[in-house]
């Protein structure tokens, strides 16, 4: 498999949920992060992992720039997968032109949970975009997951965490014995893996909390490739196998 992150750059948010450039914003007004979507290529499908904050550039989706930058097409894209409903990771699934909704995905499958969508649309939060989710309940592409976890297909799984937001869903893509985990906003960078804290900004931190002690120890043992949305510096954490120092005899 391979994986591309589409990295749209370093932001800092405010208590208001705007997204500004680090560069365009003073560095002490917000949380800093990254905003990479991924995508991955896998014999039968490009998929990509959520779809970034949905800005523009020359008039198109920043989106399909970072995909092009890469040799990709959007029509080329097979497969969506959502892991839940903050303007940070749904937006970029299209924009309005005038009264119409476009998609910016439209020959894609898109997989979201239904009742993280249902949850969302009773929000009235700066995090929620709920101009744009009621055009996505209008989607002919979307295909609503309503259990707490199953296949997509052979090679996609997908789960309800829950941490996050009360109905966020997190992802495993294998293929040839490789394992790609997206845990979205419940494992969004490194540092959530070197102290276990349970975040008040979470809807149940407890709960992301001892899921990430779980996939750590699951990582480790399998070996996956941890995927993370927000992290500044290093999007893909790899847990590779531990090389075994063999003894010579004499």
């Amino acid at each position: 498999m391979k994986i591309i992150p589409l990295q749209e750059g370093n932001y800092v948010v405010n208590s208001k949920k705007e997204f500004k450039l680090i560069n365009e914003f003073p560095l002490d007004s917000g949380l800093k992060m990254a905003i990479q979507p991924f995508l991955i290529v896998t014999q039968k499908d490009y998929i990509l992992l959520d779809l970034g904050l949905g800005f523009s550039k020359n008039g198109r989706p920043f989106v399909h720039y970072l995909l092009e930058a890469h040799n990709i097409k959007p029509e080329q894209i097979t497969k969506v997968l959502i892991s839940h409903f903050h303007k940070d990771h749904i937006e970029g699934i299209g924009f309005f032109e005038g009264d119409t909704f476009v998609q910016n995905f439209p020959d894609a499958t898109i997989y979201m949970q239904k009742r993280e969508l249902d949850f969302a649309l009773t929000q009235q939060h700066p995090s929620y975009n709920l101009e744009i989710l009621n055009e996505i309940k209008k989607f002919p592409n979307v295909e609503f997951l309503e259990e707490d976890q199953g296949e997509i297909t052979d090679e996609i799984i997908y789960e309800v965490s829950g941490g996050h937001s009360p109905f966020h869903q997190v992802f495993w893509i294998k293929e040839n014995n490789e394992i790609i985990f997206y845990g979205a906003d419940d494992l969004p960078q490194e540092a959530y893996l070197k102290m276990h804290v349970a975040y008040k900004t979470d809807y149940d931190g407890k709960r992301a909390m001892e899921s990430r002690k779980k996939w750590e120890q699951q990582a480790k043992d399998e070996h996956w490739k941890v995927l993370l949305y927000h992290d500044m510096k290093k999007p893909v954490l790899e847990f590779k196998k531990e090389a075994r120092l063999l003894e010579a005899r004499i």
